[in-house]
């Protein structure tokens, strides 16, 4: 399909900003995408930022609750960035959208970032963080028996990996897993990465450069929680809704992951956006797709939370 307009327009509004971070180290690009524009989310009940304890110290979260009342299911939300730039402020908007629309606490968790503290921290501290919003679900009126975990790029292959970790490390139990064009493994010989490489924001050089800046040693890319589709065996995984994006390098290997779930039989949704590219998800300001692709990850979990209740009757 050809590139949706209204991506087309975005892509043009960001060329300036995305060749002035081009080639920058992790640090300058890190603070100069500090800088780039972002959409206000919705206002939700309360916020709520804490440090929570972590492998290697203290871990910022933000807590956001719905109106209503609880206890209510949870989504522990890990954002994107390559491993190596973005925080709780990138993912605001998108996180309170998810708040509100799967009617769920969401706790946002500020991971340590590469190249600084390279794998595995970022997974540790994610799955430290999902221990902790099961232990400590009463201070915030959570269902700790409805918990799931979602992320973006980088944030899903955080979310896929914190899913492995919790079935071979014997919980938490997870209600589900939202997988947004999820990172899965390193091998930049797909057919997506060929079509893909470069002109649609995220090149397949930006991602080489990722996996460098992550990753101890090379066969760290071969690690089950660095690339999950690496795991010989993805039986017992919470069920999972997979979303690509047609113009990302990362396509494919969302799309074969998708299908190892679904033959391991885990029950997995799987939904390809036409015409958008990586990081559409989080420009539900100026994109129909974008507002879509939320509402279908909303209604999934909603889906996943109420079967959970249903299941204990």
């Amino acid at each position: 399909m050809p590139l949706d307009p209204q991506v087309k327009v975005f892509l043009d509004q960001m060329a300036g900003w995305r060749a002035s971070v081009a080639n920058l180290p992790a640090p300058e690009r890190r603070a100069a995408w500090k800088t780039r524009p972002t959409a206000v989310g919705p206002a939700v009940y309360k916020t709520e930022d804490r440090l929570i304890p972590g492998p290697a110290g203290a871990i910022p979260v933000r807590i956001y609750t719905p109106p209503g009342t609880g206890p209510f299911p949870a989504l522990v939300w890990f954002h994107g960035g390559g491993w190596v730039i973005g925080d709780i402020e990138m993912a605001d908007g998108t996180a309170r959208h998810l708040c509100l629309g799967a009617e769920c606490v969401v706790i946002s968790v500020d991971y340590r970032l590469a190249p600084e503290n390279k794998f595995p921290a970022a997974p540790e501290d994610c799955f430290a963080a999902t221990k902790w919003a099961e232990k400590n679900a009463y201070l915030f009126d959570i269902d700790a028996r409805r918990i799931a975990v979602g992320g973006d790029s980088a944030g899903g292959n955080l979310a896929a990996a914190v899913s492995l970790m919790a079935r071979d490390r014997g919980g938490p139990s997870l209600a589900f897993q939202v997988l947004v064009y999820p990172v899965t493994e390193r091998n930049y010989t797909r057919k997506s990465y060929q079509e893909n490489a470069s002109g649609y924001g995220l090149s397949k050089e930006d991602i080489v450069w990722y996996w460098e800046q992550y990753l101890r040693a090379d066969e760290d890319a071969n690690n089950l929680y660095a690339a999950p589709l690496k795991a010989r065996d993805l039986r017992g995984l919470p069920p999972a809704l997979v979303i690509t994006a047609e113009y990302d390098p990362l396509r494919d290997e969302g799309a074969a992951y998708a299908a190892r779930l679904k033959e391991a039989g885990v029950p997995t949704a799987y939904k390809c956006y036409d015409g958008v590219i990586h990081g559409f998800f989080g420009q539900w300001a100026m994109l129909d797709k974008a507002k879509a692709a939320v509402q279908q990850a909303c209604s999934a979990l909603k889906a996943a939370f109420a079967a959970q209740m249903a299941a204990r009757r």
